[in-house]
């Protein structure tokens, strides 16, 4: 069982991470060994975990502790558990806990390119992705169907913002992913990629095409939630890409345009 801290006030230092700090604070981009996360609910805790994340601290309903929550205690004898009533926990993050348990967890160093493509055939590139609950929808799925890693543009939100790992359901933990340098389409294309561009432009092949599927090595990239692909982006890559459609639309939301892409290129 870990320190049981129970509070009466939401004055102490520590809380700091669950509410007071902004996301690019507990992210700590002057010092990213430093940086934490916030992790909600025990799936995803536990999920984090598993992968190897250690806790710095907990913040949950004292129900949990004994309930819910005593397995990932039990786990971790040495991390400090903050707990109070309901109401007083709510004051300080401003909304009824997830489930009732949160962790701040360490971030982890950022993985290498080599690292996260070893053996990858599959791989979806997110450029501009800034709402965390598409950026957590596209995980998810890429998770579930059969993408082999993820590759974030230095201009997507953060992959372990709080909304963002929620939404994801812990598959970022999961799935092997890491921040694309500027020169990453080129970098993969000497790894062996063709990039597939996922955009409305007039010579876009449809996705069942069997050029596609013919591809070893497939990057398939999304572009911003508004604007898409930049022109310079889709001439880049090797296709251009579409989904056929039916009754006029024109297109979808970008997690789920990438939910079909997935599943149509990555089995």
């Amino acid at each position: 069982m870990g320190n049981v801290i129970y509070l009466d006030s939401i004055e102490n230092p520590a809380l700091d991470v669950y509410a007071r700090l902004t996301e690019a604070q507990i992210r700590n981009r002057l010092e990213p060994e430093k940086g934490v996360f916030i992790a909600e609910s025990p799936k995803v805790i536990r999920l984090a975990l598993l992968a190897g994340f250690e806790p710095v601290s907990f913040l949950m309903e004292e129900k949990h502790i004994d309930g819910d929550a005593k397995d990932l205690l039990d786990r971790c004898p040495d991390a400090p558990v903050y707990t109070g009533n309901r109401e007083l926990l709510k004051s300080l993050t401003g909304y009824a806990l997830t489930r009732g348990v949160l962790a701040a967890m360490k971030r982890p160093p950022l993985r290498t390119l080599d690292d996260v493509l070893s053996g990858a055939k599959r791989v979806a590139v997110l450029d501009g992705i800034v709402d965390a609950g598409n950026l957590g929808a596209i995980v998810r799925s890429a998770a579930a169907l059969n993408i082999d890693a993820v590759l974030f543009s230095s201009t997507c939100c953060d992959p372990l913002n709080r909304r963002a790992v929620r939404v994801s359901m812990g598959t970022i933990f999961q799935i092997p992913w890491t921040v694309l340098p500027e020169n990453g389409l080129a970098l993969l294309r000497e790894r062996g990629f063709q990039t597939a561009a996922m955009a409305l432009v007039d010579d876009s092949l449809s996705m069942d095409d069997p050029r596609l599927k013919a591809c070893e090595k497939l990057a398939i990239v999304l572009g911003t939630e508004g604007d898409g692909l930049s022109k310079e982006t889709i001439a880049a890559c090797d296709f251009a890409v579409k989904i056929p459609m039916a009754h006029g639309v024109d297109s979808l939301n970008v997690a789920a345009a990438s939910a079909v892409a997935f599943w149509e290129l990555g089995r």
